[in-house]
């Protein structure tokens, strides 16, 4: 009967071609940085109600594309799973998730620094239940729910089979809850109660800086899941388990 640490390995380990990596993670880096600083700097045209706030769109905005592509990285990998029994992608489906979540988390932040300086200028509010707001809210809280559930798990198997289940169905919420059912609703994101319509915010001199930023924080999701792949597959054969 092989061991939980020999399932896992068959076939063997994933090869890792560092330099390659290396190479990846270094341009990433730069781009980043490169949109950080261009963000900060670049001139931007006076946008109604936004203003200079609108410089939070090479921010803000991208970090939810990530979270989607995150989640849609970890939904795939749970899928395999329950093809396959492969342990890896289980830890995969787990990691992605993860670091989604966290870029989730940014984006909701980065939300409500925006809000608070543009909606509700000269008071202290800093939530009033917008519906994207709170549709992303309870986005970040399914995908939080997947993280809790696979700690009820001890074996790795059960635990990777029903968080596989319920990551597929969390996907499925996704184009729901950040695109379908906020449109429903009055809200004071672009493109309603007279706010610029978001293909405002996209003038030539923004989309220099604008579309690199989806690229680059995606890049900067890929090198962290990465790692973060490398160092549970490196803790399940030390210790025979990856949660």
């Amino acid at each position: 009967m092989p061991t939980l640490t020999e399932r896992f390995t068959k076939g063997g380990s994933p090869g890792v071609n560092v330099e390659r990596y290396r190479t990846i993670r270094t341009v990433v880096l730069v781009a980043v940085t490169a949109v950080a600083v261009g963000g900060f700097l670049i001139e931007i045209p006076r946008i109604q109600i936004l203003e200079h706030t609108a410089r939070n769109l090479y921010f803000h905005v991208p970090m939810w594309f990530t979270l989607m592509a995150a989640v849609a990285v970890s939904a795939y990998h749970s899928l395999r799973f329950l093809q396959t029994g492969d342990l890896r992608r289980d830890v995969r489906a787990r990691e992605a998730a993860l670091v989604g979540v966290v870029f989730g988390i940014l984006g909701l932040l980065t939300g409500m620094v925006w809000a608070r300086f543009t909606w509700y200028q000269g008071t202290n509010i800093w939530w009033n239940f917008d519906p994207k707001q709170s549709m992303a809210a309870v986005q970040l809280l399914i995908y939080g729910a997947y993280l809790v559930l696979r700690t009820a798990f001890d074996e790795p198997q059960k635990r990777g089979r029903i968080a596989a289940v319920y990551n597929l169905f969390a996907l499925v919420t996704v184009p729901f809850l950040l695109f379908i059912l906020p449109r429903q609703a009055p809200s004071l994101h672009p493109g309603a109660d007279g706010n610029p319509a978001f293909s405002d915010f996209t003038a030539p001199s923004m989309r220099w800086v604008l579309y690199p930023a989806f690229a680059s924080f995606i890049g900067l999701f890929w090198v962290i899941y990465t790692q973060r792949v490398r160092a549970a597959f490196l803790k399940l054969r030390l210790h025979g388990d990856t949660d």
